[in-house]
């Protein structure tokens, strides 16, 4: 078997059908590689029990304890059965159940005083952890082959805890990888020896032994960093030859021309860029002027005045002679988008209309739901230049939509758009067009350098003059009923001293949202009828407008918002919001981005808990444009106790999105995170952390550059090419290679 084919071998030759099947339907393992590299999340060390306090719930979970009772209830005058064993390890304790006919084995074999390994899902009843019918290995008998290996492993000092699934146990996955462990040695090293030997890394084999079987402690630590760098290495290699191969094509380079619409735009300005816009903005240039494609991510807190930057960088490739498109995620941010900069721009954006500027060009929308003939007339005005602007959701990605020249793409909120859709846009320019792709979600700088590793990034980090802090609270409705009461009052006082507010709901409460509703309750009912009481949907947007109307708000002019409402009325009603003929919106999260309403000073967010971090920063944004200081209300039942109220106070307590930002990472499996990667690398990091692993990202995003810069195709490094077609699926290798 040759070095590269044993990493190949389908699992099913090695541990036959049942097991394989299992393993890959499960746990995404396929082949031999596929199961060396799905390292123990923790190892257990001899004598230490499991700290049964601190299991998480409704999650699979593996615990070592001893029994410290077992009886057998009888239930339905004696025609049901049911074993209870309480197990400790001294810290807490832990309930067992099993039903039925499988209580026979485990009455003889969980005694008082035994010591096991037990597996299953955690769950509540009564008030108590438990696991029902959960499986275990009795770790102090040698009655079977099974156990004396059992025994051994468990003698060994450090027993490898696998990630499991109700299927199939973690020491069963430890015996699994048992039968592979000797094609270890087979290991196509990816890094290059001068990288390993400078480094003083433990060769790839070795680490893999240890990681599975370690000896000590050091063995664990020693094995984690270098599979740690395996996987920032490769994944940064694949990024540098992306960026590398756009650097490779050409584009055609974008100047500002003097005294033309970019400077005309300037001198009509009533304010002064920021520092940070001008640094930014010259970034952008810079790259305009080059003739290969700018690829660039623009990263700025709500408010810090991207859209400003964007816009000036549209009419500097306009002045060049070509044709700039901002694609927006839904059709409110899009015309809000069109409105705004129109807005801005004044007469710059009627050009060859009657009384627009000499210096002016058209700027379009184009949008789904728009009629016929107004359709006709963007299409006309894009494939004859006649518009140098155009703003649009992902309608204008579509085949009929033809450019004249189109020079830059700038992309709102990239992490709403699919790479497929990025790459639609660009390839309908002559020659590559330009990329700026913005967000309002500020990422931390490890995940900045993986999921959107393939772009250059800059920062906004100052918010323009005049912007105003918003103090925000959180409003406990369930332990506290009078805050909510005072929460209303204050959206009162908000609007008698002249301002708007916003109350914001996660769900419609239309027929579409019930059925869905009633669908969700349906599946939770038959789920489980042991949880104590059904949690209550989400609050909806309909019903709280409604209460609001007849109660706590009665006679402040009350409208609603929503993604299913038809285009013309959601713009009817943001219209007269922004115009202050409506003192209170009650809004789903469309108005998350790109909502620009001065005025607009309150904002309550109902059932908050169920909002992310960076999802209820967004829309704090909304609030604390103008002059006047901006206040957020955060409503929610949970618990003070619980995680979900921690998250919220960590919201009120800082207005760094940045800050958030990590908290949010920490609180999120970080596989969430890169699942919305579209740089175009597999998502399942196994060792490396996007928290921690700062360090170790960016020094082998230096190494990467280097070697990518050195050798483009990595002609003299197969082994890295080996472990790169690993990483990249078919799909993900051709959107690498796409540019």
């Amino acid at each position: 078997m040759d070095r590269v084919s044993a990493f190949d071998e389908p699992l099913k030759k090695l541990l036959g059908g049942a097991t394989a099947k299992v393993m890959a339907e499960h746990l995404d393992l396929h082949t031999v590689g596929d199961l060396l590299h799905h390292y123990p999340r923790r190892y257990e060390e001899r004598g230490q029990l499991t700290a049964l306090t601190d299991l998480p719930l409704d999650e699979h979970v593996t615990v070592v304890a001893q029994v410290a009772d077992a009886r057998i209830m009888v239930f339905n005058n004696g025609r049901g059965k049911r074993l209870e064993v309480t197990l400790t390890d001294g810290s807490g304790r832990l309930q067992l159940v099993f039903f039925g006919h499988g209580v026979h084995k485990p009455h003889k074999e969980l005694l008082p005083g035994r010591t096991a390994m037990f597996a299953g899902k955690v769950s509540v009843f009564n008030r108590k952890m438990q696991l029902a019918h959960p499986t275990y290995q009795l770790l102090d008998t040698a009655d079977a082959d099974e156990a004396t290996e059992a025994v051994d492993a468990f003698a060994g000092r450090l027993l490898p805890i696998y990630p499991a699934c109700k299927q199939l146990d973690s020491w069963r996955i430890a015996k699994a990888v048992d039968t592979v462990l000797p094609s270890a040695r087979d290991a196509v090293d990816p890094l290059p020896l001068p990288l390993r030997e400078g480094r003083g890394f433990t060769p790839l084999p070795e680490a893999l032994l240890k990681i599975h079987r370690p000896q000590t402690k050091a063995d664990i630590a020693d094995a984690r960093d270098r599979l740690k760098w395996d996987e920032a290495f490769v994944m940064q290699v694949a990024l540098a030859r992306r960026r590398y191969a756009d650097t490779q094509l050409p584009a055609v380079a974008r100047s500002p021309r003097h005294g033309g619409l970019l400077d005309a735009f300037d001198a009509k300005l009533p304010f002064t860029l920021t520092e940070g816009q001008d640094k930014v903005s010259k970034e952008i240039f810079d790259d305009l002027a080059t003739e290969h494609p700018m690829h660039r991510l623009l990263q700025g807190e709500v408010g810090s005045g991207k859209t400003m930057v964007a816009l000036r960088a549209m009419l500097a490739v306009v002045d060049a002679g070509g044709q700039a498109a901002m694609l927006a995620p839904t059709e409110v941010l899009a015309q809000q988008h069109h409105r705004s900069i129109t807005d801005m721009m004044g007469e710059l954006a009627e050009g060859g209309m009657l009384g627009g500027s000499d210096l002016g060009t058209k700027v379009v929308l184009l949008t789904g739901s728009m009629g016929m003939a107004a359709r006709r007339q963007a299409l006309l005005d894009l494939v004859t230049g006649e518009a140098g602007i155009v703003i649009g959701t992902h309608a204008l990605i579509e085949d009929k939509v033809q450019f004249h020249d189109l020079g830059l793409v700038v992309v709102d909120e990239q992490h709403r758009f699919g790479v497929e859709q990025r790459d639609a846009l660009r390839s309908k320019g002559k020659q590559p067009p330009h990329l700026l792709v913005m967000t309002a979600t500020p990422i931390p700088r490890t995940v900045a350098m993986t999921v959107f590793g393939d772009l250059e990034t800059s920062v906004l980090d100052q918010l323009p003059a005049g912007r105003s802090p918003i103090a925000s609270h959180v409003v406990p409705a369930k332990d506290k009923p009078h805050f909510l009461s005072r929460a209303w009052e204050r959206v009162r006082e908000e609007v008698g001293n002249g301002h708007q507010a916003y109350v914001v709901c996660p769900r419609i409460g239309d027929d579409a949202d019930d059925e869905a509703e009633k669908k969700n309750r349906k599946k939770a009912a038959e789920k489980t009828a042991e949880e104590d009481g059904e949690k209550r949907p989400p609050l909806a947007v309909l019903e709280i407008a409604e209460q609001l109307t007849k109660g706590a708000l009665a006679g402040l002019r009350i409208e609603v918002l929503h993604g299913r409402m038809n285009p013309d009325d959601k713009d009817d009603v943001m219209r007269r919001f922004a115009a202050g003929q409506v003192d209170v919106l009650v809004a789903t999260t469309v108005i998350e981005v790109g909502v620009n309403v001065p005025n607009a000073t309150a904002m309550v967010i109902m059932d908050a808990d169920r909002f992310g971090v960076s999802q209820l920063h967004q829309l704090r944004g909304r609030v604390g444009r103008g002059s006047a200081a901006g206040l957020c209300l955060l409503v929610s039942e949970a618990h003070e106790a619980s995680p979900a109220r921690a998250r919220l106070s960590a919201v009120a307590a800082t207005l760094d999105g940045f800050e958030l930002s990590r908290i949010d990472l920490e609180q999120r499996r970080e596989g969430d995170v890169l699942g919305q990667a579209q740089s175009g690398v597999r998502t399942s990091l196994r060792v490396l952390s996007v928290i921690d692993d700062e360090e170790v990202i960016a020094a082998a995003r230096e190494e990467a550059v280097a070697i990518v810069t050195a050798d483009p195709d990595l002609a003299r490094l197969p082994e890295l090419r080996t472990a790169l077609a690993a990483l990249l699926d078919k799909e993900r290798e051709e959107y690498l290679d796409k540019g």
